[in-house]
């Protein structure tokens, strides 16, 4: 059994693409890139991933990675992209938007995993009062580790399933959605918990969430018109994930609007100064070396070298 194989019923449906549902398509691809922008930005700007859990990073590196495989494992998939031997470019490419939307998603939270690696902050000791909830920058590099582990073992298991036992081809892409599944349904468990321990959004971009949460919804809708019930295990993951990110969203606006009566209000009037801390204006605060929370890893590393 080939591994990409044709229906030809199937390939003359998708040689006539729906151009509404073409631009749609196109439109949520759009919209996931602009969505994570605003994330990518903020921790670039601060020079500091500070606020970051890293399980949430982690877990959402693997969720994304078994997701991108699980659509590319499906059956339903191969199918579609066995057409593209008989059916034109445009009409090949209206067909595999699904499996575009998905890989820009994961590209983008891999991105913010790397991210997450170059600034991520240090002299965590600064922070007398919150030192416990800080991570250390070797659990940024375990996250690293263990996404790209995650990676070669997914990409693998792929290949074997697809060619050499492609009769358990959707159980192992099952497999893929149901681990996704479940890595996004703790995956922001972690986030909330450091989110709610530092009482601030830090490197959090509120924005990213504003436009994720409804997105996340759309997106599964997305799929599941593309997929049908057979590919729940590939959409059900967006609406759990829409979910739960809602969750964090709202937290995150409590957080600012706090801090925001904060500033108003002023010191004199009790105001905590959090937001000048931990929030979303990114400032500054020295230790005795003068250095800050926004010193990436990366520049600690090359300042030891040249010592």
């Amino acid at each position: 059994m080939p591994s990409l194989y044709q229906d030809h019923e199937r390939c003359q449906e998708l040689s006539s693409p729906n151009l509404f549902n073409f631009s749609i398509s196109v439109f949520i691809v759009v919209g996931i890139l602009v969505s994570y922008l605003p994330q990518h930005y903020k921790i670039i700007s601060r020079r500091s991933s500070r606020g970051l859990s890293p399980m949430f990073v982690l877990l959402g590196t693997v969720s994304g990675t078994a997701s991108i495989a699980n659509i590319l494992t499906l059956p339903e998939s191969t199918r579609d992209m066995g057409c593209c031997r008989e059916i034109s470019r445009f009409a090949c490419a209206a067909a595999l938007l699904g499996i575009a939307q998905i890989g820009v998603q994961w590209s983008c939270f891999f991105f913010i995993m790397m991210l997450f690696l170059i600034f991520f902050p240090r002299n965590a000791q600064n922070f007398e009062d919150d030192d416990e909830n800080m991570p250390t920058w070797k659990e940024a590099i375990v996250v690293l580790a263990l996404s790209l582990t995650f990676f070669i073992f997914a990409f693998l298991g792929s290949v074997i399933f697809v060619y050499a036992v492609p009769s358990h081809l959707r159980g192992w892409a099952n497999f893929l959605g149901v681990l996704g599944t479940c890595l996004a349904a703790i995956q922001y468990i972690p986030q909330i918990i450091t989110t709610w321990r530092l009482q601030a959004v830090g490197s959090l971009s509120v924005p990213m969430m504003c436009i994720q949460t409804p997105g996340s919804f759309v997106f599964a809708a997305s799929l599941a018109v593309r997929l049908g019930t057979g590919g729940w295990s590939a959409w059900g993951l967006f609406i759990l994930t829409g979910c739960l990110q809602g969750c964090l969203l709202g937290m995150s606006l409590w957080f600012l609007y706090r801090d925001s009566m904060a500033q108003k209000l002023g010191p004199e009037n009790g105001a905590s100064g959090l937001s000048n801390r931990y929030g979303n204006t990114g400032s500054r605060i020295a230790g005795e070396d003068g250095e800050n929370e926004q010193t990436p890893l990366i520049g600690n590393v090359r300042a030891e070298g040249e010592r």
